[in-house]
């Protein structure tokens, strides 16, 4: 009996040393969770706030891609006086140069009609057209201030006259009573010629070269085709509205609301239309496929 009580009190002390041990495992489950929890935690802040800051990067890039391809394409407008084959080839390689960047738009018509057809974001619209409006500025300005030097230098010499028939910024045309129309539906089937085109480059995501060839192309044909069409009326395609600002199109003083509808209005809807036909072209061809 005696020996019975003594393994009984052994197996109770046993038991009562190893309860203490079982606590302290589960402490220590326990902190490691809340550890694991806080360190998942911790990593799905970092990952959100690098989404964040890498998003917001890729944006600011995109404005600089825009602000830089308008700026050069505004100014080779304005200094060949809007020649559609300079053109052309000009875009071509400002796509080269910013698509990989911003998609190279360069151009609010693009921008309105991918934002309409739901290719890009409310934010990013915003931003482009923002961007594309002040490279349009800048080129303008930079333009204005060489041929200004130039004025300074002329007037400084013996021939005033000569300096006063000198060099000057390329303006649009001032419309005509009769030639508003004409001329709003010409910037309308402008850009709507030059927006298909761009839409169905976008597609040519590997092929840089020929997405850039396709879209400088387009706008030579939107541009001479417009412009041959106002050329009867006396007067001028830009088939872009950040280049018809550029163009004096809009006077502080005398402000021309027809020519604002035909030279900013019209091209706007322009890429409306010509990106919903593209979609419908592409919808109707898988649909057959």
């Amino acid at each position: 009996m005696a020996t019975k009580k003594a393994g009984t009190s052994a197996k109770k002390t046993t038991r009562s040393k190893s309860q203490p041990v079982k606590t302290k495992v589960t402490t220590v489950k326990a902190v490691k969770t809340e550890t694991t929890d806080k360190a998942k935690s911790a990593n799905v802040a970092a990952a959100s706030v690098s989404r964040f800051t890498k998003r917001n990067t890729a944006l600011a890039s995109a404005l600089i891609g825009e602000f830089i391809g308008t700026f050069l394409l505004v100014s080779v407008f304005l200094i060949v006086k809007g020649e559609p084959l300079y053109l052309g080839f000009a875009l071509a390689g400002i796509v080269l140069a910013v698509s990989a960047i911003s998609g190279a738009h360069v151009n609010p018509l693009v921008t309105v009609g991918a934002w309409v057809t739901r290719k890009i974001s409310h934010l990013r619209a915003v931003v482009y057209i923002a961007a594309q409006v002040l490279g349009a500025g800048a080129a303008y300005v930079a333009l204005s201030s060489f041929i200004g030097g130039y004025e300074v230098q002329g007037a400084a010499g013996a021939n005033a006259l000569a300096a006063a028939a000198g060099p000057s910024v390329y303006k649009l045309s001032a419309l005509s009573e009769h030639a508003h129309w004409f001329v709003f539906l010409a910037e309308l089937l402008g850009g709507a010629i030059f927006a298909f085109a761009f839409a169905g480059a976008r597609k040519l995501k590997t092929d840089t070269v020929a997405r850039a060839f396709t879209v400088g192309f387009g706008y030579f044909v939107a541009l001479l085709i417009a412009g041959v069409a106002v050329s009867y009326v006396g007067a001028n395609a830009a088939v872009n509205p950040a280049v018809a600002i550029a163009g004096s199109v809009i006077d502080v003083n005398k402000l021309d609301w027809f020519a604002v509808a035909a030279y900013i209005v019209a091209p706007l809807i322009g890429g409306v239309v010509g990106f919903a036909v593209r979609d419908v072209v592409d919808s109707s061809d898988k649909v057959e496929a």
